[in-house]
């Protein structure tokens, strides 16, 4: 790995925070778990330095993924299928897209409520030949358990009860929910995880490690990169020479000074990591009146496209020249370029634990704990509230709705300046036709406005930037879109039971109306569409006014 820095007339705050890390011993306290380099008190940071060392911790277990993929392969399974949500699927999603499984099984996540979704996911594998890997930290999600009972339900029919346990397995926190779950049903095997590691934080923990295994990763060789970028960033390297200390403190510095807009390009054959990177960052730093904005998947534009608030990220695979014409371009102008570059896909094992602890360095510059999400609660507790009053009428609350056109999105637009951002919140199917609505939507925002845009679809985004929405200095404009279900699907109040009280179509709304309160409790800016069983198209709508 080489990382290159463009970074004009913020070097000097660079050189004088590496200075200040230097001085401070910043990275070996890191290393020897002090949690005051963030706060005085523990609480949330002591229990949160599981990931540190976790190469280490993890070596011993490869053998044993090996073989429980081995075994699995045996008994005829083809496909694997993560249930989770936040940390416990956005790694795995990062190994099902970048590396191939021709000596595993097919990997695919479901960290959706959309009633579409899931059926898609099902029609796209044989239930027979499936695992499911249920992967929850508190052993309490949601979302995560309302998938495993609708597919333990869909499997009692398919393969009969005796053997329906077969075809999960969890992955957890010692004492969780799920551990007693699990064996009330008979699941296959029980993972139990490092519990002083965070969801974000987890992706080389088996959370990670797992759902990679099953899809043919070689994690001897995923494990060795992350051991050499441990060595490479460990607490005996001085500041300037500590890839980690040098990236956390431009990522801290220029937050500070404003450009808190990291804005991620990649070479395609790792295009997905920056997802992942996306919720790292502003689930750490989006709090207290502060934040990073990660800004993934908005196509690079040129020089007159942007505000002066931006900070643009490559990462490289080998001489991949995808996107090099354009950054130099923005870097020829004075935008601040940095460029990381990779030798081989399996190079990502280094930059989770890279990105890890420079988002930690960064927590430091911004003087907040990058290892709790305060605000992610608020809008669980409001769609628990959302879900309670369905159960007791059967009609969810009457939300906030504007009608969907060109002019009432321009006289919301009207309200950004400069600094701000505007997210696309996408309670919808995310078909390829949505897809394209919702990405020349915001680009089209981004190049009349001139503010950085992100597109997430819910519910997962809570699990990641919702904490950054509504823990930040208030600077997000929110444009959520909720659509209808062309076709519903009933949620098992209990698995192997057939009476439901809930869909997944009216728990995502649920979900979207939690949201969108608890964002206006927290003083945002927000509008929001209903766009019925078509989204694309009245999507589209919206950007011809």
């Amino acid at each position: 790995m080489n990382i290159t820095y463009q970074l004009g007339k913020y070097q000097s705050a660079v050189d004088e925070g590496l200075q200040l890390l230097a001085a401070q011993k910043i990275i070996a306290r890191i290393w020897e778990h002090d949690h005051t380099v963030w706060k005085a008190e523990p609480t949330e940071i002591t229990n949160r330095l599981g990931w540190l060392r976790i190469d280490e911790a993890m070596r011993p277990d490869i053998e044993r993924m090996q073989a429980f993929t081995a075994d699995l392969l045996a008994q005829g399974y083809t496909d694997a299928v993560v249930l989770g949500m936040g940390g416990s699927s956005l790694a795995p999603e990062v190994f099902s897209r970048t590396y191939e499984n021709s000596n595993g099984l097919r990997l695919q996540i479901l960290d959706s409520t959309d009633p579409g979704v899931v059926l898609e996911r099902e029609r796209s594998f044989d239930l027979k030949k499936t695992l499911f890997i249920v992967a929850t930290k508190s052993g309490g999600t949601a979302e995560t358990l309302s998938a495993f009972k609708y597919f333990y339900n869909r499997l009692v029919d398919s393969v009969g009860r005796q053997h329906t346990g077969e075809h999960f397995v969890a992955i957890t926190d010692p004492g969780s929910k799920l551990v007693d779950l699990a064996k009330l049903y008979k699941f296959q095997d029980i993972f139990l995880n490092e519990p002083n590691i965070g969801g974000r934080y987890s992706a080389l923990s088996f959370f990670g490690l797992l759902p990679a295994s099953l899809s043919g990763v070689q994690l001897p060789r995923l494990i060795a990169n992350a051991s050499d970028m441990s060595a490479t960033c460990g607490p005996q390297i001085q500041a300037q020479n500590n890839p980690a200390a040098v990236l956390g403190t431009v990522l801290g510095q220029f937050a500070k000074a404003g450009k808190d807009k990291i804005t991620f390009t990649a070479s395609p054959a790792i295009a997905n990591f920056p997802n992942w990177v996306e919720q790292l960052i502003a689930e750490s730093t989006g709090k207290e009146g502060k934040g990073i904005l990660p800004v993934v998947g908005e196509a690079l534009g040129k020089p007159k496209d942007y505000g002066n608030d931006r900070l643009f990220v490559h990462l490289q695979v080998g001489d991949d020249p995808t996107h090099r014409a354009a950054l130099k371009g923005l870097a020829d102008v004075g935008y601040p370029v940095v460029r990381i570059h990779l030798e081989t896909i399996y190079d990502l094992g280094g930059q989770f634990l890279l990105w890890e602890l420079a988002t930690a360095v960064a927590g430091y510059f911004l003087q907040i704990n990058p290892f709790d999400q305060p605000n992610v609660e608020s809008a669980k507790v409001l769609a628990r509230q959302m879900v309670s009053a369905y159960t007791e009428s059967g009609e969810l609350p009457a939300g906030e709705y504007s009608t969907p056109s060109a002019a009432a999105l321009t006289e919301f637009l009207a309200q950004s300046h400069p600094g701000d951002y505007v997210a696309l919140q996408a309670y919808l199917n995310p078909t390829p036709e949505v897809e394209t609505a919702l990405t020349e939507l915001r680009l089209g925002i981004r190049d009349t406005y001139k503010v950085a845009t992100t597109l997430g679809f819910g519910p997962r985004f809570l699990h990641s930037t919702g904490q950054l929405h509504k823990g930040d200095r208030g600077n997000g404009l929110f444009i959520q879109f909720v659509s209808d279900a062309e076709q519903d699907l009933p949620i098992p109040d209990e698995a192997g039971a057939s009476a439901s009280a809930m869909s997944f179509d009216t728990l995502k709304k649920a979900q979207a109306l939690g949201d969108a309160q608890a964002l206006r409790d927290a003083g945002r800016r927000v509008i929001v569409f209903e766009v019925g069983a078509s989204p694309a198209v009245l999507i589209s709508s919206l950007g011809n006014g």
